[in-house]
């Protein structure tokens, strides 16, 4: 089992920033790929950033491309998405996920941290 729990939403004016964190327990932690994820209302889920726990590389969707920044503090198993300039169309539910060795695809979710832009 992992366990994951986001926190560090909130709201924020258009042009602000926020950091989510994404901290990471259980007896069968072992992360290749750490991501965010978010749902907007009336929208489907989408990716937003993701990081390999080893090596550290990135990957972030073009839609928060430079505004958005994945990293991970390896000794704390916690992930973090620093969010800038953002916009009221970055307003959803921001979701850790963690897909483990083995897994094939994303396997354990967090419950999800709101965040809300306002115009």
């Amino acid at each position: 089992q992992v366990q994951l729990v986001e926190s560090g939403g909130g709201l924020v004016q258009a042009g602000g920033s926020l950091r989510l964190s994404c901290a990471a327990s259980g007896r069968t932690f072992s992360p290749e790929i750490m991501g965010w994820f978010r749902q907007a209302p009336g929208k489907e889920r989408e990716f937003v950033a993701a990081i390999r726990w080893s090596g550290g590389s990135t990957d972030t969707a073009d839609s928060v491309k430079g505004r958005f920044t994945i990293s991970r503090d390896n000794a704390k198993n916690t992930v973090y998405l620093q969010m800038n300039s953002l916009k009221p169309e970055d307003t959803a539910v921001y979701y850790c996920a963690i897909r483990r060795w083995g897994a094939g695809n994303y396997d354990y979710w967090g419950q999800g941290t709101q965040v809300t832009v306002s115009s």
